[in-house]
């Protein structure tokens, strides 16, 4: 939806480029039209995108002094900066959840996205206004960049745990949430999400889709919104090996966009091919091998549990065979850059 003063734009865009007396021809009025049209189509509808605009460098979280329009929807996210000194709680790159640079610029967000223990199901969303609410009927291109965090700074690491279906949900009302508030019941809905177990800890994922909005929305959350039934996790370390670990997963987030323009985000390679069905894997559970359809030419690893590289090549056709028999029993993470996407997916080997 264009501002009510667009003609008025449109008429001084006009007038700067064919002075007053002359002859403005159609097509440059038609070409400024255009100009205009695509750049309001193309607007990022998420005001501070990269959570770098603060009231102050603290660690104040998503509290009063944390990144200008965002808040906490449900428990205590953390807003992480490059100006806090190193290692610092809440520092990049060191914190102590994680060693990891943010996407862009020098700040990101970090949350955690499930907990196995309790019967809350704690997570942790954030929450900011839309720029203007989402039109009914309207296609809508969303994306933001999401990273497994993993080790840290802390005696103890906190984590141990990746999980799926890290997401974007969009709402009519606020949803404000303070220190002593119940925590909300899990929707288990998302109108956009990583379908796969977000396990990447080294680089950056492209979270991307797209969705026809049936409400004016006009707030944008990020985070898990899943119950604990509906989602899959992959262990980074076994229990107590080599020390004591907690069973939850911590992800952090940058680069949130929300565009009416496929223009307007970085949704990798289209969306249509960003929300095709996956890989065929199977069989999963593999014994001896292990099936991947549809991704010839792809650049392939696998990692085992702790994150160690265990095997790295390409792949070749789009019916291609990876012989497991030989391997460790147990669960692996296949990891394949294919189109300028990486793909991250899970696959165990059984008796």
């Amino acid at each position: 939806m264009l501002p009510a003063d667009t003609n008025l734009t449109m008429m001084n865009s006009a007038n700067t480029l064919f002075p007053a007396g002359s002859k403005v021809p159609t097509m440059a009025v038609a070409m400024v039209l255009c100009s205009i049209t695509s750049t309001a189509q193309a607007q990022n509808l998420v005001p501070n995108s990269g959570f770098e605009v603060a009231d102050s460098c603290s660690e104040a979280g998503f509290g009063v002094d944390g990144p200008l329009h965002w808040h906490s929807a449900n428990g205590t996210p953390d807003h992480l900066q490059g100006c806090l000194p190193y290692g610092s709680a809440f520092g990049l790159p060191m914190n102590f959840i994680t060693f990891q640079y943010p996407f862009e610029g020098s700040s990101c967000a970090g949350m955690l996205t499930y907990h196995q223990n309790g019967s809350s199901e704690y997570r942790e969303w954030i929450m900011a206004p839309l720029l203007e609410p989402l039109v009914v009927g309207q296609t809508y291109y969303c994306s933001f960049r999401a990273n497994a965090a993993f080790g840290g700074n802390a005696q103890y690491p906190q984590i141990w745990l990746a999980n799926d279906k890290v997401g974007m949900l969009f709402s009519m009302q606020d949803r404000p949430w303070v220190w002593g508030d119940p925590y909300p019941v899990p929707p288990d809905h998302a109108h956009v999400l990583y379908p796969q177990i977000l396990a990447d800890t080294v680089g950056w994922t492209l979270v991307s889709g797209s969705f026809v909005a049936d409400s004016a929305y006009q707030y944008v959350m990020i985070g898990q919104f899943f119950s604990n039934a509906l989602t899959d996790t992959l262990q980074f370390s076994p229990e107590g090996i080599p020390w004591y670990w907690l069973p939850r997963a911590y992800t952090l987030v940058d680069a949130v966009c929300v565009s009416a323009s496929p223009d307007g985000c970085d949704l990798g390679q289209g969306v249509g091919e960003a929300q095709a069905a996956g890989p065929a894997l199977f069989p999963n559970p593999a014994q001896d091998h292990l099936v991947v359809g549809q991704r010839a030419g792809a650049e392939a690893q696998v990692l085992d549990f702790v994150g160690r590289l265990l095997w790295q090549g390409r792949v070749t056709s789009d019916r291609w065979v990876l012989e497991v028999g030989s391997w460790a029993r147990g669960t692996y993470v296949l990891r394949m850059a294919h189109r300028s996407r990486v793909e991250t997916h899970k696959f165990v080997l059984a008796e």
